[in-house]
This record gives structure tokens, sequence and C-alpha cells, in this order.
């Protein structure tokens, strides 16, 4: 039987923290002779682009951006010229879910990271993905030990309904408290409050994540009077596309009064045929050298190859991204969000369907990168080309803003000062580094390798693709 008394509570615990350097690379690179769209200004109207610019890297910082001869090279930089091309600062995609870990297993070589980098995406925020795998593989990124974008995430949703292990209930501001701080205290930089059924609920979550310092994000696709009382509240932004095909002046005039942004993540826009599915109904996806690269073949060609096919008005995308266009020219903050899309190429996908609803490409530029940087707090260090911040960028062959389908053929992608060639992904500059082979492909190629073909044969015998 129990004891007549039960032992104390223990009252102090074993730390088994550990402190890492974080990663930061030695040297200075010089870019030189290329276009530079800065970004810099650009929230307050400034359109600075420098067409024979030098951009000057030491560390993991820009140290200078100018015309050239403007700019004094030193002698000791590893020098690399752009003549031809277009540096735009790092792709930030602020709705970017993916698989960081299995079975609490956190790889140092993940593809889909690669993927992404190689298409010049150098921050994701991840507005709902597992605590425990999102916050490790940040930590790996952030020592330099697995490549790819920084990772920033709300970790574990806070969910409304019953279901164990994601359960969050908040009946007070106690209770919002003790939640928004518990994941504060692993990491998270915001939290996503997911269909709490009550305003007031949602409400105490919002008053808890002002009081500790951290951003709240909903469950997009509500109803259209829980969109408007979300953003009435002071919710970060609303996630995902209106439930409505378009909004009027009077929500145009609502949300301007607001500093709520919108992320409407036109590859899956609610109540049509989605933009994904628009780019394999227009393009062969799976010809695309850079994603078949790093991404395994097996996922890509299903959905790819045996595609729907629609005209144009059959797509929600374009009339979301309409209204998009009429927020953002309200003043409304309209952002990149590729939802964890094709691992990078979405986000250009998603420049490219804001161009189809009116952006200018310059518009879409800077939604992807400035404007996704404003709304997670982080434009002082990234989102634009200026000395000081931090050194993430990409390199594009040709001039996205005279055709921004060229956005994707990024030819360097750096984040933190390490350089990129963006077709092997392997390390170049004054420290340089090869990339090592992942599961499917074999040394030196993108060859499926012969165990991995096995696994995908018996996949889909398992899953009835074949007989």
């Amino acid at each position: 039987g129990a004891p007549d008394e039960l032992p104390e509570p223990v009252a102090e615990g074993v730390d088994l923290s550990f402190e890492v350097a974080t990663d930061r690379p030695r040297g200075t690179i010089a870019f030189t002779g290329g276009r530079i769209v800065t970004m810099r200004g650009a929230r307050d109207g400034d359109r600075e682009v420098i067409e024979d610019g030098v951009l000057l890297v030491t560390g993991n910082r820009i140290a200078a951006v100018g015309a050239s001869g403007e700019v004094e090279i030193p002698v000791d930089a590893y020098v690399v010229d752009i003549a031809g091309k277009t540096i735009i600062p790092g792709l930030v995609d602020v709705h970017a879910h993916g698989a960081m870990s299995r079975l609490e297993i956190t790889p140092q070589q993940n593809w889909a990271q690669f993927s992404n980098l190689s298409f010049g995406v150098t921050t994701v925020h991840d507005p709902s993905n597992d605590t425990s795998s999102i916050f490790s593989a940040a930590e790996l990124q952030k020592t330099g030990r697995m490549v790819g974008p920084r990772i920033f995430s709300t970790g574990t949703i806070l969910y409304g309904a019953h279901v164990p292990g994601f359960s969050a209930k908040i009946d007070s501001l106690e209770d919002a408290l003790f939640h928004v701080q518990r994941l504060k205290d692993v990491g998270a930089i915001s939290v996503k409050s997911y269909q709490q059924p009550r305003r007031d609920q949602r409400q105490q979550v919002i008053a808890a994540a002002r009081e500790l310092g951290m951003m709240v994000v909903p469950e997009g696709g509500a109803k259209f009077q829980h969109n408007m009382n979300q953003i009435v509240d002071g919710h970060t932004g609303i996630e995902h596309a209106l439930a409505l095909v378009r909004g009027y002046d009077d929500v145009e005039q609502l949300w301007s009064q607001t500093a709520s942004g919108y992320t409407p993540t036109l590859g899956v826009a609610y109540g049509g045929l989605s933009g994904e599915t628009y780019w394999y109904d227009r393009t062969n996806v799976w010809e695309n050298e850079r994603l078949m690269r790093f991404v395994p073949r097996f996922l890509v060609e299903p959905r790819s190859i045996r595609r729907s096919k629609a005209p144009d008005d059959h797509y929600n995308h374009i009339e979301v991204a309409r209204f998009a266009k009429k927020l953002r020219d309200r003043g409304v903050s309209v952002q990149l969000g590729a939802h964890g899309q094709r691992e990078g190429l979405a986000a250009h996908w998603e420049m490219w369907m804001m161009h189809q609803g009116g952006f200018t490409p310059w518009e879409a530029i800077r939604a992807a990168t400035l404007d996704g940087a404003w709304y997670l707090g982080m434009d002082g260090d990234i989102g634009s080309l200026e000395p000081g911040k931090l050194a993430d960028l990409a390199v594009i062959d040709g001039d996205p803003l005279e055709d921004i389908r060229r956005s994707e053929y990024v030819d360097l992608a750096m984040v933190n000062g390490r350089l990129y060639e963006a077709a092997t992904m392997n390390q170049v500059g004054n420290e340089t580094a090869t990339r090592e082979p992942f599961f499917f492909e074999l040394e030196g190629g993108d060859t499926i390798h012969p165990e991995t073909l096995r696994w995908l044969e018996d996949f889909k015998v398992r899953h009835g693709w074949i007989h």
C-alpha cells in the first residue's frame, strides 16, 4: 500500500544544458560587377538598385554595399564576378512547414533544407511543427552542423480541440501565460492559436504573448467573421487566404488601420484549385534540374507527371493574389509563405503568383524579403542588403526585375556569410566543403541508389501503386 507520508517533491534537478558556439565563417568575400537589389529603405518607399555594384561580406555580416569604384576591396578578399547577374536579399518564407526529424532523430544533412537554400531561401518560420524536432534542427543550423536556412517556429500548436498530446486548455490569462511561456522556454518566437473555439480564449493567448514578447498567428481558412475579429484583436497576421473570393473597401479600410499582416499562401489558396496545382499543370516540374537534384524523384513524379489540367478561371489563387495586391496598396504587409510545398521552388511560385495578381516584380521580391523580415520582427538583421546586417543573399542569373520568372535561377546562395554553389550545394569561398551524397543518389550524381530503388518498389506495392 501507499506510505503514510509521501516524500517531499524534488526541489532541485540536474542541469543537462550545455553551450555551443554559433557558426561564423572567416575572411571576406566580395561580389563585383552585378546588379544589387538592396531593399534598403523599401518599406519607406525607396527603390535602390545598384547596376554595377560591389557587396562585401566579412565573417557573417555585410561590410559594405555600393557602386563599383566606391567600395574598396581588401587584397585578401575572395572575389566573385557576378556580371550579368542580380543579388537580392535571401528569401524569407514566413509560413514554411517541413520535416526536421523522424522518431526524434534529427539528420545533420536534410535534403529538403538543402533544396530550400539552393533556391535562395535563407530564413524559414514554421507555424506548426513538432517542438523537439524543429528546435533541435534550428540549433544544429545555428552551430553550422546542418546546412540550410535559419529556422524559427511556433513549435507545437496551441490546439483548442481535444486531441491527446496537442490540446492546450485555455480558460484564463493564467492558462495562456503557462502555454506561451513553456513554448518560449524551448525556443519559440511565436505561438499558433489553433482553433481555440471562443474569442475570449484567443484574446487571452494574444494578451499572454504581448506580455512575453511573442508573436501570435492563427490557423487560416477560418470563417470570414473569425478572420475579421482575429485582425481586430491584434493577431500578428492572418495565415492562408480569406474564406471569401475577394474582399471589398470595408475590409481594406479595416485591415489597413491595424498592424496585422497577410500571408496568403497562394500555393494552397482555399476556394478553388490551388496554386501548387497550377504549376504542375503549366510546367514540367519533374524536369526541373535543381529540384530533382535535391528532392527524391519518387516524391515529385507521381504528382507532377500525372497532373490535372484546367483553365485559369478555375484557379482560385489568382483572385486571392489580386485581393492581396489591393491590401498591399492600402499599406497592409503582405509576405511570402510557401506552406512547405515543393522545397524551395514553391517560394518562387509564390512570387510568380503575386505577379499574376498584379504585384510588380519589385513588389513580389520585396514581399519575399524585407516584408517577411519585418513581419517576423527581424528586419534589423535580415531582409535587405546593407552594412551591419547578416549576410543572407541569393545571386540570380539574369534580372528578375525585368522577368520575375528568372528568380528561380539562383546561381549562388549565401546564409550567415557561408557561400554555396546552388547547383551542387558545395561550399565555396574562403572556406570550402563538398556535400555528401544523399541516401537516394550515388556519389557525384542524381541516379537513384539501388537500395533506395528497392525500397521504392516495395513502397509502391504496399500502397497499391502497382500490383
